[in-house]
């Protein structure tokens, strides 16, 4: 029998039929739950299948109540629940308070604006047909099928998660092997709100219960993780036409500029780095630097980062896999002509990394072309805005960038081709509600957060009503030739000319 005693800090296995998780810095038990096969994957959709239609029923403000209620409760619990995203994902406490309260707010802007975005309205109708009136709705889809990742294991399921639940779906959620008893403690919380039906339930596994999940039946399946299994996922999908949203992660850049207030540009840089030890999606890997100071912005950086304490401000590595990348691009940087002015060579120390700040690295390194996902950045200076620019773009990845400039961070951002951008900060584009979360390219497709991410639960229902009689009646086949010439005539004068 495998005992957790055997097994590196952070591993995920499944014995006897159970998902243990471990601690990532200690190696410690976390928690046990069972994994569900193949059929139990099945059952659960059916049963959120008959769930989807009574919580459907419920209405508007009954939903918004009961998701507004969840949200209380959570945050009524959020030291515990911020104490067990530390033991479980090896996050300082202090990082996961802020995952919960970031996480809470997307729940309840989704819950208070669901109605507003998605709701029944009147529409434009069309001058050349004003006899019909136009209605637009977002209907659900029934049940949503939500795979998770282990960085942010309550901030990014959530944004699938808590909108889904907003838009009047049942959900079937399958979190990260590494981090399951995250995912079921919101899970049981949800249940202690709506004891009637399941309508958010889980499935604990590894990726055959993903897979699973795929080819439930779900209407729609929405999954943050790598390239590699997010296409994967796509193709188990396509065999039943089930629409997917998709996020996989980036080699998010940052642009410094000329005229960058270069102490808040360092500190964004220090912190966009390695919070959440490197492990996010949108944290920043590249930073392209003008010339005239680039110096400047490099000892600053180099400073903050020394500031940093390993254990306590950069926790663990939480995947033991990822230990590996990491130390293979540092080693490629190096190899490769970069030198590294905080950390090295001997910066992946057990389940830690150590923070990494690199330059002269080649743009055809790893650490530049490859998603690294930990505490480490390359730092490249640049003649001017046009090279950084083109450098930041020359990825196949395009989900979050960051640009530091008093006068041009707004033209700057619109040419960068990611789906965000920060100015002046980094990652706040991810705290706002109102703002979409998504990429381009190898970063994915569709849209979470904002009214963007509650559209992505509802199928658009198009509903033309007759109010008035057709004048002249064209869509007959008892039209009139004189009804038609009169059309001509309309569209003529509407749109014969330019203007």
């Amino acid at each position: 029998m495998t005992t957790t005693a055997s097994l590196p800090p952070g591993a995920s296995v499944v014995e006897d039929g159970e998902l243990i998780s471990t601690n990532p810095a200690t190696g410690d038990e976390v928690a046990r739950l069972p994994v569900a096969s193949a059929a139990d994957v099945q059952a659960a959709v059916d049963r959120a299948r008959a769930a989807s239609a009574w919580w459907a029923g419920l209405g508007w403000r009954e939903r918004r109540r009961r998701l507004l209620a969840w949200r209380s409760l959570l945050v009524n619990r959020i030291e515990e629940l911020a104490e067990l995203i530390h033991r479980e994902g090896g996050k300082p406490v202090d990082e996961a308070l802020l995952e919960v309260v970031v996480s809470v707010d997307h729940a309840a802007w989704a819950a208070k604006h669901a109605r507003k975005v998605l709701g029944p309205r009147r529409v434009r109708g069309s001058l050349l047909q004003p006899e019909y009136a136009a209605h637009l709705e977002y209907q659900p889809y029934g049940v949503i099928g939500v795979i998770g990742p282990w960085n942010f294991p309550i901030f990014t399921p959530f944004g699938s998660i808590a909108y889904a639940l907003a838009a009047g779906n049942a959900v079937v959620f399958k979190p990260s092997e590494y981090t399951p008893a995250i995912g079921q403690f919101y899970v049981d919380a949800f249940a202690q709100i709506v004891p009637e039906h399941p309508v958010l339930q889980i499935v604990h596994g590894t990726g055959e219960v993903g897979a699973a999940l795929c080819r439930s039946g779900v209407d729609k399946l929405a999954f943050t993780g790598s390239g590699r299994t997010g296409a994967k996922v796509m193709a188990a999908c396509a065999e039943s036409l089930t629409p997917v949203l998709i996020e996989c992660g980036g080699k998010d850049a940052l642009i410094v500029a000329e005229d960058a207030d270069l102490d808040a540009a360092a500190e964004a840089a220090a912190w966009g780095a390695n919070f959440n030890a490197g492990q996010a999606c949108v944290g920043i890997e590249r930073a392209y630097v003008h010339e005239r100071v680039y110096d400047a912005f490099v000892a600053k950086l180099v400073a903050r980062t020394e500031q940093l304490t390993v254990g306590e401000q950069v926790g663990p590595i939480t995947m033991p896999g990822q230990r590996d990348i990491i130390a293979r691009h540092i080693e490629d940087a190096l190899s490769s002509g970069g030198r590294a002015l905080v950390g090295g060579p001997d910066s992946v120390r057990g389940a830690y990394v150590k923070p990494t700040v690199l330059v002269d690295v080649p743009e055809s390194s790893a650490a530049v072309r490859e998603e690294t996902f930990g505490p480490t950045i390359t730092v490249t200076k640049v003649a001017g805005v046009e090279e950084a620019v083109a450098l930041a773009n020359d990825t196949e990845y395009g989900l979050g960038s960051a640009v530091f400039s008093k006068r041009q961070g707004m033209a700057i951002a619109r040419r960068l081709r990611t789906g965000m951008t920060a100015v002046n900060s980094a990652f706040s584009f991810a705290v706002l509600p109102t703002l979409p979360f998504g990429g381009v390219g190898a970063s994915g497709f569709g849209r979470i957060h904002g009214a963007d991410g509650l559209r992505e639960f509802g199928r658009a229902k198009a509903i033309a009503r007759r109010r008035l009689p057709s004048i002249p009646a064209l869509l007959t086949f008892d039209r009139k030739p004189s009804g038609v010439k009169l059309a001509l005539s309309i569209v003529k004068l509407l749109h014969g000319r330019s203007r």
